[in-house]
């Protein structure tokens, strides 16, 4: 069975591809996005198998 560890990130408006792309490369995979606290920066939830 597949373990998986979790992160999340809050992401700045103006480098949202740059700041996804780089947890992508290191495996993680977006599971959502959801606004942030008081309608500010959104925030992502990414997961990746455990090691």
């Amino acid at each position: 069975m597949v373990k998986w560890e979790y992160a999340t990130v809050p992401l700045l408006i103006h480098a949202t591809k740059q700041i996804l792309d780089q947890w992508g490369e290191d495996g993680w995979e977006l599971v959502a996005v959801v606004p942030g606290p008081e309608g500010a920066n959104p925030v992502a939830y990414l997961k990746r198998p455990r090691d």
